[in-house]
């Protein structure tokens, strides 16, 4: 199926009105982010509802709704492991840490991470994890993007990427958090509703009977009820198991998400801001769970939406939801979801850029490197950060359009869970831990999940075109996390110098500022 000019159109209409809105807010916002605190948190004046929503937008990116939409239309019920993953994730940054979080840290989660440890080589660790998980995870958006777009708007594949990368930085250096804020929350709002049309439209075709529609589901599949059973996408239980922890793992590690809980004013708001995020992406989940399986019925064996060969869809099966919403809703839904679809790496893109000017900024640049800087000035080097890294995002997004780029959102969450996750959580929790035993194992976790990643099928067998991986699974996460554990505590353990014994003796005086919230300059370390 060709997109119809008129589609074209009405996405253009759509995608033009919300870039013209979030412009609007982000020259509102450049006026309330003149200060460090305006600029990367908003002033802390978010509420808990508004930075739900937010969290929703940031973490509901073009992959969730088009790639498990996608991965259900193509496996059926196994699609759902990623979403599952995903939110198994919230209540673990629900119980764990939102709060602590929120009590001990100013700006970044390397604020909590360098507490009670020597500020240099943590935040060094840190912002590291925090810039290769931002870099990886913002590659993958922009091809995406590009791919997308190219689709949907008739646009080449190197000005999407380039339009995308423009609207990034302007958001986030002239509107900080303030601006990233509203532009996710106004596409949270809009792909929220965008899916729920959609699934009511494909349930109303079966008088909302749900044993109607899975059953057809059921006859217009090649597997027939195999769809309906697990194993079809991961058959062996270590790849179920590491997949499954990097999901989890990794969504509490990610430092887009952990940024947007110094959004808001006090502990309370963190854990509202949680459970609002977990109800709104639960019940996104189940929309792409009936948006896969609406997609078999109503797309798979119509041959306007499939290639010449009439078995794979045009575009690949992550279009499957963008063809639905044309099978259910002609060319005005598929006008709004295509620059809903947009909108939404627009979001999620920016998002991840402040996260990464952030680290570069206040982690390193302020603090790691020890530079005596004011406010203004740091405020300056991040404005500048932004730019590099959105002119780096449109770069590597189109010298990387020929790629597999699956593996690097993998590696984003490998990482997350490897690095950022291990020493963020024991850095609240763990009495015993030493600086040198969270930078040698965090380290070591950072390096094994990379390299498990570059010689594991992916990228040992589908890129660089070898026979046969010298790692025999796709997904590093179950054993980057163990020897990133294993090496905090042996190294933790066995480290009796005087600033072993500093930190350990400091770890009471964190432990209350991180229940209470009180009795520690905020931000503050020794």
């Amino acid at each position: 199926m060709q997109i119809e000019s008129s589609t074209n159109t009405t996405a253009i209409i759509m995608f033009t009105a919300f870039v013209v809105l979030t412009l609007m807010i982000t020259y509102w916002a450049s006026n309330k982010s003149k200060t460090a605190s305006g600029f990367y948190t908003a002033g802390g004046n978010i509420s808990g509802l508004q930075n739900g929503l937010a969290i929703s937008g940031d973490f509901m990116s073009a992959a969730s709704f088009l790639g498990i939409s996608g991965l259900v239309f193509l496996t059926g019920f196994d699609g759902l492991i990623y979403s599952i993953g995903f939110l198994v994730g919230w209540p673990i940054i629900l119980l764990l840490i939102a709060e602590p979080l929120r009590n001990l840290g100013k700006y970044t989660f390397a604020d909590v991470a360098s507490f009670r440890l020597k500020q240099k080589p943590i935040r060094t660790l840190a912002s590291l994890g925090s810039l290769f998980t931002v870099i990886l995870y913002l590659i993958a958006q922009m091809v995406g993007a590009g791919k997308l777009i190219e689709l949907l708007f008739g646009l080449s594949y190197a000005s999407a990427v380039m339009i995308v990368g423009s609207l990034m930085i302007l958001y986030v250096t002239f509107g900080g958090m303030l601006a990233t804020t509203w532009v996710q929350i106004i596409k949270a709002i809009l792909l929220l509703s965008g899916a729920t049309v959609i699934a009511l439209l494909v349930l109303a075709q079966f008088d909302f009977s749900f044993n109607d529609f899975f059953a057809k589901a059921v006859d217009s599949h090649p597997k027939l009820d195999a769809i309906l059973a697990p194993g079809g996408l991961i058959s062996d239980p270590i790849s179920a198991i590491s997949l499954g922890l990097a999901l989890m793992f990794g969504t509490a590690g990610l430092p887009h998400i952990l940024m947007r809980f110094f959004t808001v004013k006090d502990a309370v708001e963190a854990r509202k801001s949680v459970v609002y995020a977990t109800g709104f992406i639960g019940y996104f989940y189940i929309l792409t769970f009936i948006i896969g399986f609406g997609a078999i019925v109503l797309v798979l064996n119509d041959p306007q939406y499939l290639q010449p060969d009439g078995k794979t869809l045009i575009g690949n099966n992550n279009m499957a939801a963008i063809h639905l919403s044309h099978a259910v809703g002609g060319d005005l839904l598929l006008g709004f979801i295509s620059a809903v679809a947009f909108a939404t790496i627009l979001a999620v893109v920016s998002g991840l850029t402040l996260a990464g000017a952030s680290a570069i900024s206040h982690d390193l640049y302020s603090n790691a490197l020890g530079k005596s800087v004011t406010e203004e000035k740091e405020m300056r080097i991040s404005k500048y950060a932004t730019v590099a890294l959105g002119l780096l995002a449109i770069f590597l997004g189109i010298i990387f359009e020929k790629q597999n780029v699956a593996f690097m959102v993998g590696l984003a969450f490998a990482i997350a869970a490897s690095t950022n996750f291990p020493i963020l959580l024991l850095s609240i929790y763990w009495k015993n831990l030493t600086t040198k035993g969270a930078i040698i194992g965090g380290t070591a976790g950072l390096i094994t999940a990379i390299i498990l990643v570059v010689i594991g099928p992916v990228v040992w067998v589908d890129i660089l075109k070898n026979s046969s991986p010298l790692f025999p699974y796709k997904y590093p996460a179950l054993f980057s996390m163990l020897i990133t554990f294993i090496g905090i505590w042996v190294f933790s353990i066995t480290d009796k110098s005087k600033q072993a014994q500093k930190e350990k003796l400091l770890f009471k005086n964190q432990y209350f500022r991180s229940q209470t919230g009180v009795g520690i300059e905020k931000g503050s370390s020794h």
